[in-house]
């Protein structure tokens, strides 16, 4: 089983060369068709539109959310197309690592001039080895 931080690794060097190849603005469901083929290309298990649902008060709600794309049963990729990330990005992914019990995920925005300021590591109950700015828990402003 490969270790997470490879995993995220992986995935960050594929997009930037995406962002880099295919340039910003596309749809997020061009992203996440080329990632995840470049990603299963790459030996991994890939998950796409992956379906996430809620218990709650004993009765369960499938299909509540949809995660983007699931690789190797362990690291949660949202992925956007945007000018700019806020809070409620971030927010959304910690709910759907918590609703999949994960505890690494990564939010991508493919829709800025570069992806340096589009990437965000977003940890749930995880020691993260991840530098200052690509952690969740910081302002967006920064």
């Amino acid at each position: 089983m490969r270790e997470i931080d490879a995993i995220s690794g992986d995935v960050l060097d594929l997009s930037l060369r995406l962002h880099r190849e295919l340039g910003p603005g596309m749809l997020e469901s061009v992203y996440e068709t080329v990632l995840a083929g470049r990603l299963h290309a790459m030996g991994y298990c890939v998950a796409r539109q992956r379906p996430v649902d809620i218990v709650f008060d004993g009765q369960t709600f499938p299909a509540a959310f949809r995660v983007d794309l699931l690789v190797d049963n362990r690291l949660v990729v949202e992925i956007k197309s945007i000018e700019r990330l806020n809070a409620a990005h971030a927010k959304q992914l910690l709910t759907y690592l918590r609703l999949l019990k994960q505890p690494v995920g990564l939010l991508i925005n493919f829709g800025g001039e570069t992806l340096k300021e589009g990437v965000r590591r977003v940890v749930n109950d995880y020691s993260s080895s991840a530098p200052p700015r690509l952690r969740v828990n910081r302002s967006f402003g920064d």
